[in-house]
């Protein structure tokens, strides 16, 4: 800093000026920096959900030749009292049920696939909560052979409750980054946690709808399993 003893004035020179400049064009580079990782390892975390998911229903399926949930012969397959699915080769309900009694073979699938080994978590004979993804929503199984979830036909794991800029991380990790095409798509939810598979919208621009007015904007995400 460089005073004028003559008319009392001080200030900074543009040497000082400019390392200050840079001091905080480097902390603010750390800042958006250390946003980008969070933002990733979450994205990381969502995709290992939905993989989990995905790996748990195939090895159900290939040990006991069913699927987990629809299972007819659950009680028989796991050694113990279960609900027994109707065996149609179709999980029935919505990903985001989550009953305090199992009601329904999307919710039955986690009791099976905890009661074989394959996801952890608690279940019991008459119930098993739903389980949740890295961002705190509901993670589960539906099937789109009846209604197609989002364009999307067969089993799909769905996860609710996920921010726009976390839900195309997703799609962009895994997919085509397009989230009106390939196996990764998803539907805006508005405020409303766990929304049903119901609604549609894009994530990405230019792809038949505008993006979010906001990037944590809710919307649920599926994954073809």
């Amino acid at each position: 800093m460089r005073c004028s003893h003559r008319n009392s004035s001080c200030g900074f020179t543009l040497v000082e000026l400019a390392i200050v400049l840079v001091i905080i064009g480097l902390l603010l580079a750390a800042v958006f920096k250390g946003q980008e990782m969070i933002q990733n390892a979450k994205a990381k975390n969502l995709v290992n959900d939905l993989k989990g998911v995905s790996a748990a229903y195939y090895s159900y399926q290939d040990r006991y030749k069913a699927i987990p949930g629809d299972d007819k012969a659950a009680t028989s397959h796991l050694g113990q009292p279960a609900f027994d699915g109707n065996g149609d080769g179709i999980i029935s309900g919505a990903y985001s049920d989550d009953n305090a009694t199992i009601s329904t073979e999307s919710q039955a699938f986690w009791q099976h696939t905890r009661m074989a080994g394959f996801m952890s978590g608690t279940a019991t004979s008459t119930s098993a909560p739903a389980g949740t993804n890295a961002m705190g929503g509901l993670l589960g199984v539906q099937d789109g052979s009846t209604t197609a979830i989002y364009g999307m036909t067969g089993p799909v794991v769905c996860a609710g409750s996920i921010p726009w800029k976390i839900a195309q991380a997703v799609d962009l990790m895994i997919d085509d980054g397009n989230s009106e095409t390939g196996n990764v798509r998803a539907g805006a939810a508005s405020a409303t946690p766990n929304q049903a598979t119901a609604a549609a919208a894009s994530l990405v621009y230019g792809t038949g709808a505008a993006a979010p007015a906001s990037p944590d904007e809710l919307h649920t995400l599926c994954m073809k399993i």
